[in-house]
């Protein structure tokens, strides 16, 4: 059974921290771009975008990253040991290179999504920077990637699983624990 440890206006109140976390580290907004990891963390980038404005009073550019194709635990086996590049699902509507990207996905644990997406993101451009903001950090890395900006942390057992709720996906705003067997 699952148990909610982050309600709607604590993920609200976190997002808005993060928010304020990433003005501060970049001096502003200028030169700033936001690409959320499908699915999740598209929205979560929408949002925090939404609070830039409303903060700094200009808008962010706001992709969205499929990093799918890019992971290293599925492959097509009629290419071999080879992964299929295709970065279609992704939409990035403008030039990344020399920007200050933050990446943005809903929950860090082993580090392979993030992996997967730093490939996806090499191959759209080369940025000036690129920081990672996740709401949720649950540990257990297996690469050596650390968020620049997070949420929450929640540490978890790996018998555990976080499952992230949004409204525009889920219907509702929470950050749920649950035991798996």
């Amino acid at each position: 059974m699952a148990k909610e440890v982050i309600d709607s206006l604590a993920m609200k109140r976190a997002l808005t921290r993060m928010t304020y976390e990433i003005i501060e580290k970049n001096k502003g907004i200028d030169n700033l771009v936001l690409i959320g990891i499908k699915t999740r963390g598209i929205y979560l980038a929408k949002r925090i975008a939404d609070r830039l404005k409303q903060l700094e009073g200009a808008d962010v550019l706001v992709g969205s990253l499929d990093i799918e194709l890019y992971r290293d635990d599925r492959h097509d086996a009629s290419l071999g040991n080879e992964p299929t590049i295709n970065t279609k699902g992704s939409q990035i509507d403008f030039d990344i290179t020399g920007k200050q990207v933050i990446l943005i996905d809903d929950v860090l644990f082993t580090g392979r999504t993030i992996r997967a997406a730093l490939d996806a993101l090499m191959d759209q451009g080369r940025p000036q920077t690129i920081n990672l903001a996740v709401l949720v950090d649950r540990g257990h890395r297996e690469l050596p990637i650390r968020a620049d900006f997070v949420g929450k942390n929640i540490p978890t057992s790996p018998d555990e699983q976080i499952s992230v709720s949004v409204e525009e996906v889920d219907g509702k705003d929470s950050i749920e624990i649950e035991r798996i067997k």
